[in-house]
């Protein structure tokens, strides 16, 4: 399994990330998918930088 942080504000890591999409059931929208992570994992909330490396690793994970 892939694991390294991704949002160092929050200390978020791919792990979390796949971990938190594993909740979801609809994988067709993108920005809700980086929502309801983001209301999970709190990444992208403090200084927003990692937001593409997010949006990255979420379309990874889909394509598993």
């Amino acid at each position: 399994m892939l694991n390294y942080t991704i949002c160092n504000c929050k200390s978020v890591t791919y792990a979390d990330v796949e971990a938190a999409l594993r909740r979801e059931k609809n994988f067709d929208d993108i920005e809700k998918l980086f929502d309801d992570v983001q209301k999970i994992t709190k990444c992208s909330t403090g200084c927003g930088g990692c937001h593409d490396k997010i949006m990255n690793a979420i379309s990874e994970i889909m394509s598993k």
